[in-house]
């Protein structure tokens, strides 16, 4: 059995590539903005604009930047070997990018009455990572 194998037979669990200058950016004080304008593809700040948007009753907002921080991180999935399913662990720092997006867009999706797009990107979060669905809400 190869190392990367499931002893299940489901697929390896994917692990993106740690995007350091954007992480750095938004500790050192950086907005989400900010790094979003620098670093577009990062799932991150995508999501914490969402995250800001959706804090402040802007819901649609909230939706577009979810979604698009939700289709970098797909990218950045396929990128790293996703083939469209299986693990994507909240334990590995960089896939949490793409899951609060997906969180994201799931929570904007609820609140605009996307009933169908709601139930996807929660089952698709709780099938990526059990963990991050517990720890997102």
């Amino acid at each position: 059995m190869g190392i990367h194998e499931n002893l299940l037979g489901g697929p390896a669990p994917t692990h993106l590539p740690d995007e350091s200058e954007p992480r750095e950016l938004l500790a050192s004080g950086s907005t989400a903005a900010e790094v979003a304008a620098k670093f577009p593809t990062s799932s991150l700040a995508w999501a914490l604009l969402a995250d800001e948007a959706y804090e402040r009753g802007s819901v649609v907002e909230s939706y577009a930047y979810a979604r698009t921080g939700y289709h970098r991180g797909l990218d950045a999935l396929r990128r790293s070997g996703w083939k469209g399913h299986g693990p994507v662990p909240w334990e590995h720092e960089p896939n949490r990018g793409f899951l609060r997006a997906l969180h994201a867009l799931a929570r904007a999706a609820g609140a605009i009455g996307e009933q169908a797009e709601y139930e996807r990107c929660s089952t698709f979060l709780r099938d990526s990572s059990e963990t991050a669905a517990a720890t997102l809400g």
